[in-house]
């Protein structure tokens, strides 16, 4: 690995392993001062619950809620910025917006907390923009996201008790949705471009064969001088020596 490679991979993890810090610091601070960052949350159709769509992904219920966040962050935030660098911040925040302001404006009445959302909309933007971008190596990246995090998608249907399945549906909706949208910033697909037959004349000087000829004729003057004198003459037997 080289030195810009390596700086490239660094700048990838300083991201999400900051924002990680940070989520375990807001829980310590909570279980140290004995007290609970849950009202904090987004609470739908209150307007108080506005204030949780930005903090909303800073505050978990428990260690286990925080360890299950943790690691798809680092894993799917490294690869987000390592890959998609030139829209990774623009993603990670229109995630956390959007999916937020629509669990506001859908979800149950409960306080909905947690970092999943951002979880989700990375699996999504990481999955389908391979897809939609044809880019070889950001399909490899895709099916390895689906082998690692596949099972997340049951997470999206309203399945287990007392988890945000809005916060994960909305949170993928709002991936694959920022996908498509910035579907033509950084690593694309180029398309081959076919070239075009040479249509000139076969009697065209500035043709590639006369002057693939010209050429010979100047490395090696007297073979194509041999060539030029010598006569090959063709013999055909009429039709009327043939019915004789």
């Amino acid at each position: 690995m080289d030195l810009t490679e390596k700086k490239r991979f660094l700048f990838a993890l300083f991201f999400p392993i900051n924002f990680i810090v940070l989520i375990w610091i807001v829980k310590l601070f909570e279980i140290y001062f004995n007290i609970s960052f849950v009202e904090w949350g987004v609470l739908p159709r209150s307007i108080s619950g506005l204030k949780g769509i930005l903090l909303m992904p800073f505050i978990h219920s428990d260690y286990s809620h925080l360890i299950n966040n943790s690691i798809p962050i680092l894993i799917l935030g490294s690869s987000l910025f390592y890959f998609y660098r030139p829209v990774a911040f623009k993603v990670i925040l229109w995630s956390t917006l959007m999916s937020g302001l629509w669990v506001w404006i859908s979800a149950r009445g409960n306080y909905h907390i947690g970092a999943s959302g951002l979880v989700y909309s990375l699996f999504g933007f990481l999955f389908f923009s391979g897809f939609i971008r044809k880019h070889y190596r950001l399909v490899a990246i895709s099916f390895l996201v689906a082998f690692i995090y596949g099972s997340m998608v049951w997470g999206i249907f309203p399945i287990s008790k007392g988890v945000s399945f809005e916060g994960h549906l909305w949170g993928m909706l709002a991936g694959i949705a920022l996908a498509y949208y910035y579907r033509n910033i950084g690593l694309k697909h180029k398309p081959y471009v076919w070239v075009k037959e040479d249509e000139r004349d076969e009697n065209d000087p500035t043709a590639y064969w006369n002057k693939a000829v010209e050429n010979q004729s100047e490395i090696n003057p007297e073979v194509n001088t041999r060539l030029a004198e010598k006569q090959i003459v063709f013999h055909f037997k009429s039709s009327k020596n043939k019915e004789e």
